[in-house]
């Protein structure tokens, strides 16, 4: 991924469609660069919801791709992402004709706020995300005034859960790579990942069993070697078959435009 952004995207967007008081978001483009598929079908329907439309990256060089062809409204970046950290893709997009009118980030870890917002994001949003209105205030707060010319105060109030689909997705991922015996960096990534899945899915034993691995990867001898890894992958495929056994009405085909 290249240190500068490219010149300058071609917007290639048609007209944007008024926004009305029960879709607020009406003709607003928002790139989410999120690499939990879980976590990216919550918003994806709160968008749907909205009026907005979602364009998905899962990692900072597919960001870049999509930042090279249009610019949208609206850029959501996670801070833990599998090629690098979100604030350096708010960083480079600061002051440059690339930035969209809202640059907001998003982590599970309410720690992590203030970096991003000395990195340039207008706003942040902690994990897990489920209101409606929550999600369309945030995006209206930091938007100019006269970009959609609805009203500042969300009508609808209703709670987004995402499709166990793509819990399943992300899941199945993490239990690759945790078969593949992760070094220092990767248990990091996971441990951060994982743990955004926890909260998203309200799982409190996920999230003590990520504990395990995020003290080790801080550098804390535990004197357990590796059995915080070994619990956290049994966990993990237990939770993997779990969801597979999901009734078949609660597994809707789910997909990020």
């Amino acid at each position: 991924m290249p240190d500068t952004p490219p010149t300058g995207p071609k917007d290639l967007m048609p007209p944007r469609p008024a926004a009305t008081p029960e879709r607020p978001l009406q003709g607003l483009t928002i790139l989410l660069v999120e690499d939990s598929r879980f976590a990216s079908e919550a918003l994806r329907l709160m968008c749907l919801r909205s009026g907005a439309r979602l364009r998905r990256a899962d990692c900072l060089a597919a960001a870049w791709r999509h930042l090279r062809t249009y610019r949208p409204d609206v850029l959501i970046v996670d801070l833990g992402l599998p090629d690098g950290p979100g604030t350096g893709l708010i960083a480079s997009l600061s002051h440059g004709p690339m930035r969209p009118h809202a640059v907001l980030a998003i982590s599970g870890e309410a720690t992590r706020g203030p970096a991003a917002l000395s990195a340039g994001a207008d706003g942040f949003i902690e994990k897990p995300l489920s209101s409606l209105a929550a999600f369309q205030s945030v995006i209206l707060r930091h938007l100019p005034e006269g970009v959609t010319g609805a009203p500042l105060v969300p009508v609808d109030d209703a709670v987004i859960e995402p499709d166990p689909i793509a819990l399943r997705d992300d899941l199945q991922l993490a239990a690759e790579m945790l078969a593949q015996e992760p070094d220092g960096p990767t248990r990091a990534y996971l441990a951060n990942f994982l743990g955004g899945i926890a909260r998203t899915a309200h799982d409190p034993a996920l999230a003590r069993a990520v504990e395990g691995i995020e003290e080790q990867v801080r550098g804390y001898d535990t004197g357990l070697g590796a059995e915080p890894l070994e619990r956290l992958s049994r966990l993990v495929r237990r939770r993997l078959s779990a969801t597979a056994k999901a009734p078949l009405g609660t597994r809707k085909a789910s997909r990020v435009a």
